[in-house]
């Protein structure tokens, strides 16, 4: 108990809430994994006790149990279920994350795969947080396309599943330190300094990227477009391998033959599809559609 202070008052403190059993932990786990597929195992338990006492605190719910009941109960837990699951998935990134597959894109497959070809490029950022992927690859891809291709079109396609990041994203205002590595050139090209603490992406760059929410266990929400990029960094750690794969089978239905697939390093191995073949590039994780293979149900999943 806390002692009082000296006007007589008792200091503020906060009340633990009653702890988590294994019993409740995994039917939380179970909750998490069938509604989005994340896998938080026995390790990162301490990380959902956070985020969850940290909600539960702001709704005034008495304890863990309660909380779980009322997300269960119909329209106003479905509303509530967007904002933890904003609060539960990482939107930890920044603009120019991996440069080495931006090369991959910008170096070796572009100046190839466009040579014979006028259409517009189009670029899927899958699980694109707060906006900073997706609208890296805008810039890239316009500033190949004025260098190399004018006139050339591009679009690219950025999903998430949660609505906050997603908001975020749209806005496309950040703080200084997300574009740390953003080159010079692009800086000045792209964005404007809103004030001493945030940057904004310019509006034509931001006409370029749209965003939807989408989740991707479950396939039948995506549109059945071909993508000559996919671009999929940080994603697939969240999820059990059998999930992984399940997730690029997917995938790959809306890749275009000759299209490429990029990945986080690590994120899988000894995947093997005949549709694929992977791609010799170094610190980055990348396959192929082969040239010669055509979708069943004409481009679409």
């Amino acid at each position: 108990m806390a002692k009082q202070s000296a006007n007589g008052k008792r200091p503020w403190h906060l009340t633990p809430l009653v702890a988590m059993s294994d019993a409740q932990y995994q039917q939380w786990v179970d909750l998490l994994e069938a509604r989005t597929g994340i896998f938080l195992p026995p390790e990162r338990k301490s990380f959902l006790l956070t985020s969850l006492s940290t909600r539960i605190r702001e709704l005034n719910h008495k304890d863990y149990a309660s909380y779980y009941r009322y997300l269960l109960s119909g329209k106003e837990g479905d509303v509530e279920w967007e904002v933890l699951v904003d609060r539960l998935t990482v939107h930890e990134t920044r603009f120019f994350r991996d440069q080495h597959s931006l090369d991959l894109i910008s170096k070796n497959f572009l100046p190839d795969y466009l040579a014979d070809s006028g259409d517009p490029v189009r670029v899927w950022s899958v699980g694109c947080a707060t906006g900073e992927e997706p609208y890296t690859l805008a810039m890239l891809l316009d500033d190949y396309m004025r260098k190399e291709r004018a006139g050339r079109g591009f679009f690219v396609s950025a999903t998430d599943i949660s609505l906050g990041a997603l908001a975020a994203a749209m806005r496309g205002r950040y703080r200084n330190n997300r574009g740390a590595n953003l080159p010079a050139e692009y800086a000045e090209r792209y964005t404007r300094r809103v004030d001493s603490d945030y940057f904004e992406v310019n509006h034509d760059l931001r006409q370029q990227v749209s965003f939807t929410q989408f989740n991707v266990i479950k396939p039948a929400q995506a549109r059945p477009e071909e993508m000559d990029i996919i671009y999929c960094q940080n994603l697939l750690i969240y999820f059990k391998r059998e999930r992984r794969v399940a997730i690029l089978e997917h995938l790959i239905k809306h890749l275009r033959p000759g299209g490429i697939l990029i990945l986080g390093p690590g994120e899988i191995t000894n995947w093997n599809n005949p549709l694929m073949k992977s791609m010799a590039c170094p610190a980055t994780l990348a396959f192929q559609r082969r040239a010669d293979t055509v979708n069943e149900q004409g481009g679409g999943a």
